[in-house]
């Protein structure tokens, strides 16, 4: 653990004017807050924070940056409050303290759910301040180096997959490639043992076996170099054992298939030797075609900067090479926080491009579920390069199509699409882009996102875009037959019903506006007896709950029973005055009441069979029916028209199936008898907008 004095040290190497006083006194705080805490390691807990902060030193990041290390976790597990922060240590350390603060208090949510909040909330903190995004990630890094202290297996695997999943690859989105490889090793040891044993297994055989054969091809490689003029360091590694693993599952290769496992890395003092030197080597050897990428004209999106090619050594070997300067690699290892260095005078915008995009997510997320699934397609990094007409350049995930392409260039553009044109020919939506595509997106104002795109797109901020446009779309379809619905309800009222009534309506319901109220109302989530009785207090007395559907069974009576024998309708079939019917009795149990058809009479085999009628003038059922209608703006509304003009009230209606251009919704009617349902049923197959009706 790094002494008091050490870490002032540290700072003071490249920062000469920081605050020593108020770094010590921020040092001395977390000591005495954490006072006798223990880690699982044994170790003090002060430990902890005190080494994240000497991560965030070698990062050479500003005093606030460091202080925040220090104090990061002790709002959360100590006494310390924010407002004490802040009188000590001033407002933008408080902030800051808060922004990490706020990430751990998930504990006790269920594993997606408190994955899920726990990322909400640090992209929200993130997009007001990068440099919480940068604690955080030395938090988590510090974490799995002593992960192996914790003595449960289930939560070192649970810390490591959210690892995996989250931190790692958002170290690599801000290109903290140091961090990322660490975390990917550190968390891979836990999620898969016998394969990270396995593979430092045999690269360890490898380094015992090659006699120096890394440093023998980064001397060939820097002396074929200096031969042309050019000034450069090499140095060689073997991939890391994640690296390689992830190669061996996206190719299904054995080990012994993965040829590229030594990679070779040349600093520069320029970029045009950097160029030079790419020159040299495919020259001198053979490069592989179409392993060569040039990320120094067209940057990665988190500001990585590089050539890399690969080449044929002698025997057949492959090794990669990446090119770059000293000033690219920094950037390179260190991403953003490079920005962040003390001595810069201009700092980045916290809400870089692909963060914008990730809070867009936030706000378009259903539920925890979906929030990681877009999340996960944003931050990973597999990516190609398409062009707008102009000139602007876009990065898309591999798999992207032009609908992609539409939304990351705005989300208004990705609703309004309609057609694409790829280097100037009219293609389908769904077409992959390849690199290097110039994308002309054709749109119009009145359309809007398709529900069949989720079949093909391949960026979170798509999918998010389009599920919340689908669901936006739903809900304003059921408002709309909700408010037919509601004029009915309000018939049945012995007062007559102005917006005055509908106003107070929603308050005593606890809603928040009259639109609330029809989707509710259209989604049979509030019953009839309730919104009765808020738009006329007392006017259901003497009601039951659903005192109109009791009124109409005692309306049915049933020939061939015992005089005082309780019967049901079934609701595998729900019979209606008109059908053929028959009893099944159990014992201690009603009659049920089935069709003659239904198939659920043979699970009845071991009953009493009675032979049934309808009584006269019985009238007066729940008919439940199936209706497809065709996928676009109206047709529920004509849907609830029909069953209106019928005098039919809707019971329950639900969306069963959506299948662009179709949607099968399964609803239940109040009907007469089986001539009314029947009419019903007739004058839908006669609708242009119903495809299919049908009882069920």
């Amino acid at each position: 653990m790094l002494r008091q004095y050490e870490l002032v040290e540290r700072v003071k190497e490249y920062d000469p004017d920081a605050d020593e006083a108020l770094l010590n006194r921020a040092y001395v705080y977390t000591v005495q807050k954490h006072g006798t805490q223990k880690r699982a390691s044994g170790d003090p807990y002060f430990s902890h924070p005190v080494e994240v902060a000497g991560l965030m030193t070698d990062l050479k990041l500003d005093l606030e940056t460091i202080i925040t290390a220090l104090l990061h976790d002790t709002v959360e597990d100590t006494l310390a409050t924010i407002d004490e922060v802040e009188e000590l240590f001033g407002g933008d350390v408080a902030r800051l303290v808060d922004g990490v603060t706020k990430l751990s208090k998930i504990e006790a949510m269920p594993e997606n759910e408190r994955a899920a909040e726990n990322l909400r909330k640090f992209l929200l903190a993130m997009s007001e301040d990068i440099r919480v995004l940068l604690v955080k990630l030395g938090d988590r890094l510090h974490n799995m180096r002593t992960l192996h202290y914790i003595k449960s297996p289930e939560k070192r695997q649970r810390i490591s997959r959210e690892t995996m999943d989250i931190y790692a690859p958002l170290a690599e989105r801000v290109g903290m490639y140091e961090y990322m490889r660490e975390m990917q090793m550190l968390a891979f040891e836990q999620i898969e043992p016998e394969a990270y044993a396995t593979i430092t297994g045999r690269l360890a055989q490898i380094r015992a076996q090659d006699g120096g054969q890394v440093d023998a091809i980064a001397l060939a490689i820097k002396q074929a170099l200096a031969e042309n003029g050019l000034k450069v360091e090499v140095s060689g590694r073997e991939k890391h054992p994640y690296s390689i693993w992830r190669k061996m599952a996206e190719r299904h290769v054995s080990f012994e298939q993965v040829t590229d496992i030594m990679a070779f890395r040349v600093i520069a003092e320029s970029e045009a030797d950097c160029y030079a030197a790419m020159g040299v080597l495919h020259t001198t050897w053979q490069f592989i075609p179409g392993r060569f990428k040039d990320y120094i004209s067209t940057p990665k999106s988190n500001g990585y900067r590089s050539l890399h090619t690969s080449l044929v050594y002698e025997n057949a070997m492959r090794v990669e090479v990446q090119i770059r300067t000293k000033e690219m690699h920094r950037t390179n290892e260190f991403g953003l926080a490079a920005h962040w260095a003390y001595k810069q005078d201009e700092r980045p915008d916290g809400q870089v491009g692909w963060l914008r995009d990730l809070i867009e997510i936030v706000d378009a997320s259903h539920d925890a579920e979906e929030l990681l699934e877009h999340t996960r397609m944003a931050v990973y990094q597999d990516r190609i390069f398409a062009f707008t007409p102009k000139g602007a350049l876009f990065q898309l995930p591999k798999g992207a199509t032009p609908v992609d392409f539409a939304f990351a260039v705005h989300s208004e553009l990705g609703a309004q699409t309609v057609g694409a044109k790829i280097n100037g020919r009219h293609m389908p939506l769904r077409t992959v882009l390849n690199n290097g595509d110039v994308v002309e997106i054709i749109k119009a104002k009145t359309a809007e996102p398709q529900m069949s795109w989720l079949g093909f797109v391949a960026t979170g901020k798509a999918r998010a875009s389009i599920r919340r446009s689908v669901r936006l779309k739903e809900r304003e379809e059921v408002a709309a037959l909700g408010a037919k619905l509601f004029d009915e309800i309000a018939g049945r009222v012995p007062a007559k019903i102005g917006k005055k009534a509908v106003r107070e309506a929603v308050k005593r319901l606890d809603l928040e506006d009259e639109d609330e109220l029809m989707f509710l109302v259209g989604a049979n989530k509030l019953s009839d007896h309730r919104v009765m009785e808020a738009l006329v207090p007392g006017s259901t007395a003497g009601l039951e709950e659903d005192g109109q559907w009791a009124k109409q069974e005692k309306a049915i009576s049933i020939r061939g029973l015992t005089p005082g024998v309780g019967f049901r309708l079934a609701e595998c079939c729900r019979p209606v005055p008109g059908d053929r019917i028959v009893g099944l009795r159990r014992e201690g149990q009603p009659v049920e009441v089935h069709a003659i058809d239904c198939l659920e009479l043979a699970s009845g085999i071991d009953s009493d069979w009675i032979d049934l009628n309808w009584g006269k003038g019985s009238h007066g059922a729940i008919g439940r029916i199936r209706v497809i209608l065709y996928d676009r703006p109206g047709t529920l509304a004509e849907m609830a028209a029909i069953f209106n003009q019928n005098h039919s009230n809707v019971v329950a209606l639900a969306q069963s199936q959506r299948d662009p251009p179709f949607s099968t919704y399964d609803v239940e009617l109040e009907v007469q008898d089986l001539a009314h349902l029947t009419r019903i049923i007739s004058a839908l197959r006669a609708n242009d907008s119903v495809a299919q009706a049908e009882r069920l």
